[in-house]
């Protein structure tokens, strides 16, 4: 088999690591097919197909799905410093990976890791333990930081020239840089560093381990609402979410108008200014009544009577602002 016949699946985000080894392969000969894995805490769905059409090269999408919950919930080798299980997490798609090199009969799987860049995911050992793991001991090449870690199956028959690959490490991307200029990106094609997944976030962290305390299902509909509003634990099984701007209003309204979602309450002001409003849980009058005070706490001042209507099971219902001023004193964050 000629290098020409060797096919290489990289894993793909459209960000500048995983560009320089789409275009390392393609220089040493080899057919390429790009793969993105997509959770909902990334950020990088547009950047990938966007980048693979500029790198001609084919580009799968590969959704996650309710499989990734499991490893935010229990990761065998922990969590960062948020809620990211960073090792479970590359073991996660490197197995995807290994699937699709499988399927489409490549000869091995390529990223753009660099040694030392990530603190919870790309240290050596991290490295190792995740190609051993996902079922690529020996076929997962990283052509950024080859020269730096052990010959893969590639290297040591040849078809892959050790040389040519480099021997990054660390977080500075000025390396990286030169290297896409040498390689004749254009500026507008070298991307900025991404914002990065939502899980290592100090303020969205909270939110996922309250879910993973308090929920016991991991439904796609209750991560999803982890990215909407301010969320506020009012019982064990119950908490409320307040819409803090008019795209999150209507995304709620969506929300709990689909298919998979559990039993809840929306509340919206109505003929005024204000946030919508969500119980998710116990939906008893009372959790009702708190949700109603939260909304007319942030509700715009509006000298007509104020009227709430309330959906609870596909039913809508115009409730008396009367009923909630009680609440509106008791709601506190």
């Amino acid at each position: 088999m000629t290098v020409a016949t060797k096919k290489a699946v990289v894993l793909f985000s459209g960000g500048l690591d995983s560009m320089l080894a789409v275009r390392l392969m393609q220089l040493q000969g080899l057919q390429v097919e790009a793969i993105n894995i997509r959770t909902q805490f990334a950020c990088c769905g547009k950047t990938a197909s966007d980048m693979a059409a500029y790198l001609g090269v084919r580009l799968s999408v590969v959704n996650a799905g309710e499989d990734y919950y499991r490893v935010i919930r229990n990761p065998e080798f922990g969590y960062g410093r948020g809620a990211n299980p960073c090792v479970d997490c590359r073991i996660f798609m490197f197995d995807i990976a290994r699937e699709r090199m499988e399927e489409v009969g490549g000869d091995l799987v390529v990223s753009g890791e660099v040694l030392g860049q990530r603190p919870n995911s790309q240290g050596r050992r991290d490295l190792e333990r995740i190609e051993v793991r996902s079922g690529l001991e020996g076929r997962l090449l990283r052509p950024l930081s080859a020269r730096l870690l052990p010959e893969t199956i590639a290297e040591q028959e040849g078809w892959i020239v050790r040389r040519q690959l480099h021997a990054i490490s660390g977080r500075s991307r000025k390396e990286l840089i030169r290297i896409a200029r040498e390689l004749g990106f254009s500026s507008a094609h070298i991307p900025a560093p991404s914002t990065g997944c939502m899980l290592t976030q100090k303020t969205f962290a909270p939110r996922v381990f309250d879910l993973l305390s308090n929920e016991q299902l991991d439904r796609e509909w209750s991560y999803e609402m982890l990215k909407i509003g301010r969320h506020i634990r009012i019982t064990d099984d119950t908490k409320v979410i307040v819409g803090r701007r008019e795209g999150e209003n209507e995304m709620m309204e969506h929300m709990a108008r689909r298919d998979d979602a559990p039993s809840v309450v929306l509340l919206r002001p109505q003929g005024y200014p204000g946030p919508a409003v969500m119980v998710i849980g116990e939906c008893s009058d009372a959790n009702t009544q708190m949700a109603g005070g939260l909304l007319l706490k942030y509700a715009g001042r509006c000298e007509s009577p104020l009227q709430v209507l309330m959906s609870r099971c596909g039913e809508d219902t115009v409730i008396d602002v009367n009923r909630l001023e009680s609440a509106h004193a008791a709601a506190t964050l």
